[in-house]
């Protein structure tokens, strides 16, 4: 990769880590004298480059803050590409960045990027994709990370998956990031927010990317905020002609849509650590199942597995740290 860097773009000053990933791609930030580029390393068998590359040239053309591409080794899995800085949404905030003005810029990304028009035979979201998802939960924490007996549980609670992904088709189908949360929004002082992580884009349901960074894995905004930031990008999203239903319904979809993700990205973080050996994602576990806990309470179809996942899986948690 040194080499290159140094033979596509030129010899460079220093190179160092930029930041960490849940897959298998790597990312460096490169030292010049006048500047900064970021190279990510793409393993061709493990993450090809073709979703990367189709979906930034997809946002970019929507008007939406991707890194500038400079240099790309397809065969290597090497792409050099503009340096967007560090401060994420995460940091932000962390600095005391006014979160009104993340979430109104936030959305100001968000609506063209739902309005985007994929290739026609684009992966979508369908119930097996959806289902699968969600046995992520099943197989990875309830039953490899706490050693409890996932199938006789899931039948327990069997009634509830189908609804959701009945749910989740219902919506309005638009282009969704699905992992448009508080690490991948780059806090900017010129067209924020900067979008990274974009290449598992699919068509999906309309609420998919509001639940992402409304009901972040990493930070938890408070309720009331939470309610206004979602009416606003409801207005507006509506106002550009995306399908989404009237407010009841879409606060409806925004919570059930809230479940499927997050017991996702439960099952995500334990196998994380369990087939990856990274422990970094484990305490954020307690947060996001929380989520799926209040999401479900207002609903006598998913209250009692809401009530369980309480009761039973987090209190489990705290014995089971790396």
């Amino acid at each position: 990769m040194r080499q290159w860097i140094t033979d596509a773009i030129g010899a460079f000053t220093e190179l160092r880590p930029a930041s960490q990933d849940a897959s298998f791609r790597r990312y460096f930030r490169i030292i010049y004298p006048d500047r900064t580029l970021i190279v990510m390393d793409a393993p061709p068998d493990r993450e090809p480059l073709g979703a990367w590359l189709e979906v930034r040239t997809l946002l970019e053309a929507a008007g939406i803050h991707v890194p500038a591409l400079i240099a790309l080794s397809r065969e290597e899995g090497f792409v050099a590409m503009e340096d967007l800085g560090s401060v994420t949404y995460e940091i932000a905030r962390q600095q005391g960045i006014d979160p009104g003005r993340l979430f109104s810029e936030a959305w100001s990304a968000l609506v063209p990027l739902a309005a985007v028009r994929p290739p026609n035979a684009w992966p979508h979201y369908d119930a097996q994709r959806l289902g699968q998802e969600m046995d992520l939960f099943w197989t990875w924490l309830v039953g490899r990370h706490l050693g409890l007996d996932a199938s006789s549980l899931r039948d327990r609670f069997a009634g509830v998956f189908p609804a959701l992904i009945d749910r989740a088709l219902g919506q309005g189908q638009v282009w969704v990031h699905r992992d448009y949360h508080s690490r991948n929004l780059l806090f900017l002082p010129e067209r924020s927010p900067g979008v990274i992580d974009f290449q598992d884009a699919v068509v999906g349901p309309a609420s998919y990317d509001a639940v992402s960074l409304l009901r972040d894995c990493y930070i938890e905004w408070p309720d009331p905020a939470v309610l206004d930031w979602l009416k606003d990008y409801h207005a507006q999203a509506r106002a550009a002609g995306l399908p989404l239903p009237p407010w009841p319904d879409w606060r409806v979809d925004f919570d059930w849509m809230g479940v499927q993700r997050h017991l996702k990205a439960a099952g995500i973080f334990a196998r994380l650590w369990h087939r990856d050996g990274k422990p970094g994602y484990l305490g954020d576990i307690p947060r996001t199942l929380g989520y799926v806990v209040r999401a479900c309470s207002p609903y006598s179809l998913l209250a009692p597995f809401g009530d369980w996942i309480e009761g039973e899986i987090l209190p489990a948690l705290v014995f089971r740290k790396p």
